[in-house]
């Protein structure tokens, strides 16, 4: 149903692809984030652009197709930034991640391809109702959060934190834990999380899940937010949960109240970094020691040794398999578990 149409990866939460609906132009006025809105690709950007799908899969694109996403706000430091609130009367956004979070780009990289580009067409209607990200999340009692945490923060958004994540999730389901993973701030994309899940996750959940196209919100409201998907997370009853903060924890995600609220169950703390000076910011900023420091600035010797150096916490290149004794000695230590 609905074939005329591409559903990105904003729509996973919904049922919007498998029944019908309307589309309605309103004034902008009466915008907010988390809207469904339908778009027609005026620009595919580059050839090698895609667009992700509800089921996590990247489709490729032509000028005039319609597609569906949400409206929402970016802060990328390496990539590209942007709103829906400065769209302007001639209807024209982007996609401001691959996902299908919609806003008008107002900066990008020189070295990131142009956005694809789409024309504002309406808002999805099912019947007389306006459909919003948060109509399809489902109210939960509250769960106190218990399970054991190993949190993965990085120093920018391409720090390394998914592919350290992926590693650590693989060493742990090996050690046959039942393991839930998660991304608590940035801005949506699905194959993070699902690249976890691929690795041995036995559940993952991240903040679309609470209705969030990204986590730049009001801190009450993503307060309120993470504490409902925690109460979800918790359910679960898995024995460790991976948890990655997206970008940094300075940026304007939020990712400083999510660290509050998880710190009382955090065990294990993995700072992925893009360069050495970065983590001893990080940890002047956030008095914070992690276990490990991992990402891209431990690439090479030279950088792993300038942050032990600097900051005197050890670093580790994860994706080297000399390591993987080693990250086991510490995740066993950090959870009082075997492998």
């Amino acid at each position: 149903m609905n074939s005329q149409y591409i559903f990105t990866s904003m729509l996973r939460i919904s049922d919007l692809d498998k029944k019908p609906f309307s589309v309605e132009k309103l004034d902008k006025i009466k915008w907010k984030t988390g809207d469904y809105v339908v778009g027609k690709i005026t620009d595919t950007g580059s050839n090698i652009l895609k667009v992700e799908l509800t089921n996590g899969r990247m489709r490729s694109i032509m000028k005039e197709d319609l597609v569906v996403g949400a409206l929402g706000e970016r802060y990328a430091t390496l990539e590209a930034t942007g709103t829906w609130k400065e769209v302007g009367e001639d209807g024209k956004m982007h996609f401001l991640t691959s996902a299908g979070l919609f806003g008008k780009c107002t900066s990008k990289s020189v070295y990131l391809p142009n956005l694809i580009e789409i024309q504002y067409l309406g808002h999805v209607k099912d019947g007389e109702r306006i459909c919003i990200m948060d109509d399809y999340v489902d109210d939960i009692k509250f769960s106190k959060f218990r399970i054991p945490i190993i949190l993965l923060v990085g120093t920018s958004m391409s720090a390394g934190k998914t592919t350290s994540a992926k590693i650590i999730v693989n060493q742990l389901k090996r050690a046959g834990l039942k393991i839930v993973a998660g991304k608590l701030t940035g801005a949506s994309r699905y194959r993070d999380i699902l690249s976890l899940k691929d690795v041995g996750a036995n559940y993952i959940f991240d903040f679309v899940n609470m209705g969030l196209p990204s986590t730049i919100c009001t801190r009450e409201k993503f307060r309120k937010k993470l504490i409902q998907l925690l109460s979800r997370i918790s359910k679960v009853n898995a024995d460790v949960a991976v948890i990655e903060l997206g970008a940094s924890p300075l940026e304007p995600y939020n990712g400083d109240i999510a660290f509050e609220e998880l710190k009382e169950n955090i065990k294990c703390t993995i700072l992925c970094a893009s360069d050495p000076y970065a983590v001893y910011g990080v940890m002047k900023s956030f008095n914070l020691k992690p276990d490990l420091v991992s990402g891209i600035a431990t690439n090479t010797y030279a950088g792993a040794e300038l942050i032990e150096k600097l900051c005197q916490v050890k670093a580790l290149n994860l994706i080297d398999p000399n390591t993987s004794e080693e990250l086991r000695n510490i995740l066993s230590k950090r959870l009082n578990t075997k492998f």
